[in-house]
């Protein structure tokens, strides 16, 4: 049971990765730290498409990577 937590372990880990660097910037550097405050201010519009599936498939497999980090870890002892 151990050996397969720690297969699927690594596998949701390895897939977390990939899905961050997947994700787009929210910012351009200085100018984009600059214009991004206002833009966060007025501008007020939700992800859409990719970045809305990125976004959803991070929180999903963040989740699971904590649950399966807690089930390792209870099933080692």
């Amino acid at each position: 049971m151990h050996t397969l937590l720690t297969v699927l372990l690594v596998i949701v880990s390895l897939g977390l990765i990939a899905v961050v660097l997947l994700q787009s910037g929210k910012s351009a550097g200085l100018s984009g730290a600059i214009s991004g405050g206002a833009e966060q201010l007025f501008g007020k519009q939700k992800a859409r498409g990719l970045d809305l599936v990125l976004h959803r498939v991070t929180v999903v497999l963040s989740v699971l990577f904590f649950v399966l980090t807690i089930a390792v870890t209870y099933f080692k002892l």
